[in-house]
């Protein structure tokens, strides 16, 4: 069975960067699109960014230019990085993947996730 397990999550200033990372097992790489969604209290589960078997990417409007995410595929591992964090991209990030290109980057058509961790940024 795919195993995701999420990693680098934690509390930053507004300003401030981090990097999150996604070790996957039992999936690999080149077979589908990984992405990243993010979900805060009371509010539906967004995408934030994904990246298909041919390294394509696509980014949600309001993390473009400060996000970037990326793979490892000798690690098995997805990354987030996250630079000019802001308040609102406070909120618990997952990693998801499935087989095949994922037509939206939208969390229904993604089948494997992670726990998720958290990303909490002050003011």
């Amino acid at each position: 069975q795919v195993q995701l397990v999420e990693s680098g999550g934690g509390s930053v200033q507004a300003g401030g960067s981090l990097r999150l990372s996604c070790a996957a097992s039992r999936y690999t790489f080149n077979s589908g699109s990984m992405a990243w969604f993010r979900q805060a209290p009371g509010k539906e589960r967004e995408g934030v960014a994904d990246v298909d078997a041919i390294g394509d990417t696509r980014y949600t409007d309001s993390v473009k230019g400060r996000f970037t995410i990326s793979q490892d595929n000798a690690k098995n591992t997805l990354y987030l990085q996250m630079n000019s964090l802001k308040p609102d991209d406070t909120s618990m990030y997952y990693c998801a993947a499935r087989l095949g290109w994922a037509p939206f980057l939208d969390p229904v058509y993604y089948t494997y996730w992670g726990q998720g961790t958290q990303v909490s940024v002050s003011s």
